[in-house]
């Protein structure tokens, strides 16, 4: 069973006991978050995992009122793809 859970400053993808993905970010002021690094295990990749640990870092920053700088490749790469996400985009 996969399972995502929020851990620190980021998420978690667990299954069977063992982290396939996970997404970190930096609290840079009281409004500002920065993703800094995501990462699904090679052999997964191609699932939508990073995608979904992006939209969690996402949700998270609209429930807390919070912007986001998309600093690694993969989340900067998904802002831009996703209109959407330009409501949460510290630009």
């Amino acid at each position: 069973m996969r399972e995502t859970i929020q851990e620190g400053n980021g998420f978690h993808v667990i299954e069977d006991g063992q982290v396939i993905g996970e997404i970190t970010y930096v609290i840079l002021d009281e409004h500002t978050l920065k993703i800094d690094h995501t990462y699904v295990d090679p052999a997964l990749r191609g699932q939508k995992i990073a995608e979904d640990l992006v939209k969690r870092v996402v949700d998270y920053a609209r429930e807390a009122g919070k912007k986001i700088v998309p600093a690694c490749t993969y989340a900067d790469a998904q802002f831009r793809r996703r209109k959407e996400y330009h409501d949460v985009w510290a630009r």
